[in-house]
């Protein structure tokens, strides 16, 4: 049978989402088609509006093979899988006369576990299971929350945590699902049959295409034994935010609070010497985290050296006892001894990684408020492993509306593992080196003519403690000449907050700020209403879509950059400089162009918006990295002339309100 044209198919499934076919979309398709077709790798800018979800399935589903698309939020793959795909398939089922099956597979933690739900989850504090339903008083939050978990385990098709609308706590959740570690395996579960997570996998094992997350991609990648199904292709979207999510999978962490439930789990299933070793080291491991001071460390202190040998020690020992019951009351031993060798295993692995030490670990501790020390390791960076686990088996497709900086793809690249784009290679390794392509399509929106970039370049520069108080004069001035409608993206939660309590007072515009609502309810609320501020930090600088009359000023509140004391960000600077490049533009300037892009994107999201991107960071403007920052963003109208961005603003929120009050007049 002839294959049908790309060009068919494309038209038949935007048609049948009710999009517009755009030369951005065509020109993507075409590459991706390519792409897959001869297994080699490619990067893909498309901006917003161009249709870059259909970009990549139409070709994708069209290949016939099994392809992975991975994504770094869950709002993408809800879109994905319920609204573009079952659209798509059922445009292309006449054309290419079969109908491609596809499913989501997250980890396993993300599927309620009906053992956990019916049998309890061993407790902290006691001797074994409790039932968590009559442990938690009904009329707390947590009680609620266990009980709608235990009506909603009748209803629901998929177990999918994200399925749960509104959503329970984090604590409430982990009362009843376990890890991939945890867990008891479906033969010897008693639930198996039924399992969520076990069916989940089954639906990935028969689908065409497999929608899954950053994360589980990350956990497939550094795992020995593989989460995905066999796969010719794998498409990567919202592939900048790639190498933060797989050094997140691969960076280890101990605490307090972890090693003594570990201890827990595992005292009364081993040995008296196993158990007494393990607590023995556990306090003297939280007698040392007490005094631990925030920062990197370049080396492992002697005393801290001692501490982790002796934790590993009695973990490794605890490891070789399990199973040797002390107290028959113990009920559920399998559950319980699972999830003691599990809690066991990660701490055993921290401490021996530490110890081992790797010129390619970067270790620190962290200090947090309410949950005390912490000791953390990463990686310097994942571009090795991206390298050898992504790209050598499978023809990989990266895509995003950020993934140029600084005018080339080559700074994405060098952080996936890549080589430059059009490296030769000799005969001799050939095979070595990875040929890759770039491709940045653009976005159908005219952004010079839809939207300004205002920087305040008469503002002081931003110090670390300062309060910046004509910062907060000029972001008042902006608001009411924009009549409300701002998304504020602040550097730091601290900075958002200040702003939000210092403009309360001054201005007649409801503020909203981050962390008092859920995410999804506060964007709700300001996308009903225009009067409405919305200020918060990095969820919101990538997580909000708000086409229209409702978000007409963006402002940031300055440059983005990494704080001068982050421990990995800074060894990755040193590192980039110790092998003679530029440490600040490879890593801090980086980092913060990726973020301003996205930010920026927040503004036009449809080709009737119109709006002022803001930003109040006079180094923008004057430094001399602040060219490779905007080249970054959108092609916005620049001007440094405070007078004309109120004019514009005032233009523009008189425009919206004519609008908004002749809808509502039509309405009535």
């Amino acid at each position: 049978m002839t294959k049908p044209a790309l060009s068919d198919l494309l038209h038949a499934a935007v048609t049948a989402v009710g999009g517009v076919e755009r030369p951005g979309q065509v020109t993507m398709a075409e590459a991706v088609e390519s792409a897959v077709d001869d297994g080699s790798h490619l990067l893909v800018q498309a901006g917003t509006g161009t249709g870059k979800s259909l970009g990549y399935l139409v070709p994708a589903l069209a290949h016939g093979e099994r392809v992975v698309v991975a994504t770094a939020t869950i709002a993408l793959q809800r879109q994905l899988v319920q609204r573009d795909l079952p659209r798509t398939v059922e445009a292309l089922h006449p054309l290419l006369r079969r109908e491609p099956q596809y499913a989501m597979l997250k980890g396993r933690s993300n599927y309620l576990c009906l053992h956990r739900l019916h049998e309890g989850a061993p407790e902290d504090e006691g001797d074994g299971l409790f039932d968590q339903f009559e442990a938690a008083a009904p009329t707390s939050k947590l009680g609620k929350d266990l009980l709608r978990l235990r009506d909603w385990s009748d209803e629901t098709e998929t177990g999918d945590r994200d399925d749960l609308t509104p959503g329970v706590s984090d604590r409430a959740w982990s009362q009843i699902s376990v890890t991939s570690r945890e867990c008891l395996g479906a033969q010897r579960c008693a639930y198996g049959a039924e399992c969520f997570a076990e069916a989940a996998r089954e639906r990935a094992k028969l689908a065409d295409v497999v929608v899954t997350n950053h994360a589980l991609l990350a956990i497939d990648a550094l795992e020995s034994a593989p989460v995905l199904p066999p796969h010719e292709v794998l498409i990567v979207d919202e592939a900048h935010e790639l190498v933060s999510r797989v050094t997140g999978v691969a960076t280890g962490e101990l605490t307090p609070g972890r090693v003594n439930r570990a201890v827990k789990l595992a005292s009364k299933l081993v040995n008296e010497k196993a158990a007494d070793a393990l607590l023995s080291a556990s306090e003297g491991f939280e007698r040392l985290m007490e005094l631990a001071l925030p920062g990197r460390l370049e080396e492992v202190p002697e005393d801290l050296t001692y501490a982790l040998m002796a934790l590993r020690d009695a973990c490794r020992l605890v490891l070789t006892s399990l199973g040797e019951t002390r107290d028959r009351s113990v009920q559920d031993e399998d559950a319980v001894r699972k999830l003691a060798r599990a809690s066991i295993e990660n701490v055993h692995e921290v401490a021996e990684r530490i110890v081992e030490g790797s010129e390619y670990d970067v270790l620190w501790y962290e200090r947090h408020d309410r949950f005390g020390a912490s000791l953390r390791v990463a990686p310097l960076n994942v571009s090795g492993l991206l390298r050898e686990k992504l790209f050598n088996e499978r023809s990989v497709v990266l895509t995003s509306a950020t993934l140029r900086i600084g005018g080339d793809f080559n700074g994405v690249a060098a952080s996936l593992g890549l080589p430059p784009e059009g490296t030769q290679s000799t005969e001799e390794e050939a095979e070595d080196v990875l040929q890759w392509k770039g491709l940045d399509v653009g976005s159908p929106f005219d952004y010079r003519k839809q939207g300004i970039l205002y920087v305040a370049r008469h503002l002081s520069q931003p110090g670390r403690d300062s309060g910046r108080e004509d910062m907060l004069d000029e972001l008042a001035e902006l608001i009411e000449a924009a009549g409300g409608r701002t998304l504020g993206l602040f550097s730091s939660m601290r900075g958002a907050q200040a702003a939000a309590e210092a403009l309360r007072g001054r201005l007649d515009h409801p503020i909203l700020l981050q962390g008092e609502e859920t995410l999804g309810e506060l964007i709700r609320r300001f996308a009903d209403d225009a009067r409405t501020c919305l200020f918060g930090t990095l969820s919101l600088w990538q997580g909000v879509d708000v086409p229209g009359v409702n978000c007409q000023l963006v402002v940031m509140d300055r440059i983005p950059f990494p704080r001068p004391d982050d421990p990995l960000m800074s060894a990755r600077q040193r590192d980039v400089e110790q092998r003679g490049g530029n440490g600040f533009m490879a890593v801090a300037a980086t980092h913060a162009a990726l973020l301003m892009a996205q930010g920026a994107g927040r503004l036009i999201r449809a080709t009737g918006d119109r709006g002022v991107v803001a930003v109040l960071d006079p180094r923008l403007a004057n430094a001399r990295y602040g060219s490779f920052l905007r080249s970054t963003m959108p092609d916005l109208w620049y001007t440094t002339d405070r007078n004309v961005v109120r004019k514009s603003l005032a233009a523009i929120d008189a425009a919206a309100t004519t609008t908004t009050e002749a809808a509502t007049t039509d309405e009535e």
